[in-house]
């Protein structure tokens, strides 16, 4: 009996843990998350795909960079040889050497013909003209590209620092649709609209409408990818210059403007520059003021606050111009900040000039046209069943006169 065991009770299996089964609000909240994460997405793509967006701030571009080089190869016409030619202290010899540690190249070097290098100019000053007018956009975007690298590689020492923004930009609008306004393309596509009149489009085929289709989704994508590039470009460089200014001294003090109007490299008009000087408080201001803007300038670009900004930097560059004697940055820097106005703006300003025209008594209404109509439809709401208001003027009747009598008949 003393040597009898207690029976034990058999083992129980362990019971497995429940999962964790998450809670309905815990659902709701993954659920919600997850939603506004694809519209994100499929705001983004539709942004992307749907639409060119800035085709007016394009233009601007296209007109104002190759206005500017042109302005700057007519201005430095009589220097060339000094700076790009054969006879220029930055011989291509050393051109060269420059060119196997930094993998750039120029057209200019092809040969030390003086001839060549005139033919090279002369072309580039009509691929500068072109450009700017918007001639065959396609081909002279990528002309003028080639142009302004090569005359920026030849003597990366010899100029100002403002053609470097311009070689970026030069390389960005090959991707851009910047000939789809203000352009002699606009035009030409205007006038073989206009001819055709109402004539019926070709009947295509499915595959080559399927291929029109993806050529236009293409090339929606890739200008509204170099545009969101310029934009960022233009933002890193606002942003890193204010953040490099402020690990200085000289700009926390208040006294960096000073000592720039004191340069004698940078005095175009010596009086003009010691008669700024002569007020500290308004320099020390003015350093302030830019360094800020120059911070916040990325963070100011997606509401209202962006148009005081620009203004005040468009007086800051014209100030760089005049008192500095760099115009072609200022130019330059000008002309970048174009890319942040909607093409609303752009839009309307053919309209406030022939309102402006009218009352100055410039320019006459045509006849049959009211004083003030444009091509630029207004910007009210939707037309309501039952009024006569309209969302937007009709447009001009382009239809030839002999379609439009027999269309009476």
């Amino acid at each position: 009996m003393g040597n009898e065991q207690i029976p034990q009770p058999p083992p129980t299996p362990a019971t497995p843990a429940t999962p964790h089964r998450p809670t309905a609000q815990e659902t709701s909240i993954a659920g919600t998350a997850h939603r506004r994460l694809l519209d994100r997405i499929g705001d983004l793509w539709a942004l992307l795909t749907d639409r060119p967006i800035s085709l007016y701030a394009a233009s601007v571009l296209r007109i104002g960079y190759g206005l500017l080089y042109l302005v700057f190869l007519l201005r430095e016409f009589p220097h060339r040889d000094e700076i790009w030619g054969p006879g220029a202290p930055w011989t291509p010899a050393l051109a060269q050497q420059l060119f196997d540690q930094t993998g750039w190249n120029s057209i200019l070097l092809l040969s030390d013909s003086r001839a060549y290098f005139e033919l090279c100019y002369v072309t580039a000053l009509v691929t500068s003209a072109l450009f700017m007018l918007g001639w065959r956009t396609r081909a002279t975007s990528v002309l003028f590209a080639v142009v302004v690298t090569s005359f920026h590689a030849r003597s990366i020492f010899m100029t100002d620092g403002g053609d470097n923004l311009i070689l970026l930009m030069a390389l960005y609008l090959v991707l851009t649709a910047c000939g789809r306004h203000w352009s002699l393309d606009a035009r030409r596509e205007r006038l073989k609209t206009a001819r055709s009149g109402n004539a019926a489009a070709p009947v295509r085929s499915s595959y080559a409408q399927q291929l029109r289709s993806a050529r236009v989704t293409l090339t929606t994508v890739v200008h509204n990818c170099g545009v969101l590039v310029i934009a960022a470009q233009v933002c890193f460089l606002y942003g890193s210059a204010g953040l490099y200014k402020i690990q200085g001294p000289t700009w926390g003090g208040g006294t960096a403007l000073h000592y720039a109007l004191n340069l004698e490299l940078f005095q175009p008009w010596p009086a003009l520059s010691h008669l700024v000087d002569e007020y500290p408080m308004v320099i020390a201001i003015a350093g302030y003021v830019t360094v800020l803007l120059q911070v916040a300038f990325p963070f100011v670009l997606f509401g209202r606050l962006k148009y005081p900004v620009l203004t005040v930097l468009l007086g800051m560059h014209i100030g760089i111009a005049v008192l500095l004697g760099l115009p072609l940055f200022s130019g330059a820097m000008i002309v970048a900040d174009a890319v942040f106005l909607p093409d609303r703006f752009y839009a309307f300003l053919p309209h406030l000039w022939r309102r402006a025209a009218q009352r100055t008594g410039v320019r006459r209404p045509a006849p049959g046209r009211a004083a003030g109509s444009g091509t630029v439809p207004s910007q009210g709401r939707a037309c309501v069943p039952g009024t006569t208001h309209r969302a937007a003027p009709a447009r001009k009747d382009t239809t030839p006169a002999t379609g439009l009598a027999s269309e009476q008949s």
